[in-house]
């Protein structure tokens, strides 16, 4: 068994300093968004959950956006352009899985 406290994980550069927690069929990462920081458009080939566990964030995807606190969780379907805001700053756990979905990394990256 592991665990850990996402409240106390440090991310001194915000999102730039991601934290992995686990790799294996699937993927765990802690990430910290300091007031301001997006994480633009973009998209995973894996399904992604997000769930807020500091803080606020806005969620873009497609025509849809949503103010997420504490507690939410939202999901992406492999492929699906998204992005992430947070005004105040947040901390987020996000799900990647399956990992490493099919594609991911180039063939000279396998």
């Amino acid at each position: 068994m592991q665990t850990w406290n996402l409240l106390e994980l440090e991310a001194p550069d915000g999102i730039r300093t991601p934290t992995v927690l686990h790799s294996g069929d699937a993927r765990a990462i802690a990430l910290c968004l300091h007031p301001g920081q997006t994480l633009g458009n973009h998209q995973v080939r894996e399904r992604a959950w997000v769930t807020v566990v500091e803080g606020e964030v806005e969620v873009s995807c497609g025509g849809t956006h949503v103010s997420a606190a504490v507690g939410s969780l939202v999901m992406f379907e492999p492929g699906e352009t998204h992005s992430v805001t947070s005004r105040s700053g947040a901390r987020l756990l996000l799900l990647l899985a399956p990992w490493p979905a099919g594609g991911h990394y180039a063939p000279a990256d396998a």
